[in-house]
């Protein structure tokens, strides 16, 4: 196999005056080697949807991290989610990995939203029909496996990027945009991370409609540094109360 880097992104935001994202990611070293990103989308907003999404992402980073296979980890997630409450909630359930058992990105979707995958100067869509986590009691996730290469990028997101502008008609083409942005060139997967979260924020004027969160995972060309140096960069915005 080439030298390859892998590189991820991830920009969120919360809907418009919740304190709280009903969204979670976590990302985890597969025990086999590799990465893998999980990102959950709980039900309704705020901090009821952040304790869904909670439940849902804490049990497939445990099970992920015990080395279990990504399908059966969504599928784990979906009977405990459905098991704890009852099958009343539900959420939405992306994990993308980087699986070096078998070198080749894993892309599991239990979403209505689509996956975006860019490789060999194509666009292409992830949008398989796939039933949300929580609810129904067979549901299983739509699973795509494609090889590592240099130069293939996978975009998931929640349904908020979808949501942003409806309300006026002006919703964002992600399809059209990330083709556009790819055929400029020179951007990072946080640059069009940013990008599609920017977008999508001005369409709601400055106040999403939704939260919203955007993964990006990019396969690039190598070569390895001497040490094989791994490193993490993670901004995280925070409020603190003042004193009464």
């Amino acid at each position: 196999m080439p030298e390859l880097h892998v590189q991820i992104a991830v920009a969120k935001i919360a809907k418009y005056a919740s304190r709280e994202s009903g969204d979670s990611v976590e990302v985890i070293e597969r025990p086999h080697g590799g990465l893998s990103v999980v990102m959950a989308d709980g039900q309704r907003s705020g901090h009821s949807a952040k304790t869904i999404s909670n439940m849902v992402v804490r049990k497939a980073i445990s099970l992920l991290g015990d080395g279990v296979r990504d399908g059966a980890v969504a599928r784990a997630a979906h009977d405990y989610l459905r098991t704890m409450r009852g099958g009343q909630v539900s959420a939405t359930l992306n994990i993308v990995s980087v699986d070096m058992d078998t070198e080749t990105l894993v892309i599991s979707r239990n979403s209505h939203c689509p996956a975006l995958v860019f490789r060999q100067g194509e666009v292409s869509l992830l949008d398989a029909p796939a039933e949300v986590v929580g609810i129904y009691a067979r549901t299983r996730p739509v699973v795509n496996e494609i090889p590592l290469a240099a130069h293939t990028w996978v975009i998931a997101f929640t349904d908020g990027l979808l949501h942003a502008g409806r309300a006026e008609g002006d919703t964002l083409d992600v399809v059209t945009m990330v083709q556009s942005m790819f055929r400029q060139g020179g951007l990072s997967p946080q640059q069009l991370a940013d990008a599609l979260l920017n977008q999508a924020i001005a369409r709601d004027h400055g106040r999403p409609v939704d939260d919203i969160s955007i993964l990006v995972v990019a396969v690039m060309p190598g070569p390895l540094e001497a040490h094989e140096i791994r490193r993490m960069t993670v901004d995280f915005p925070i409020c603190i109360k003042g004193e009464a």
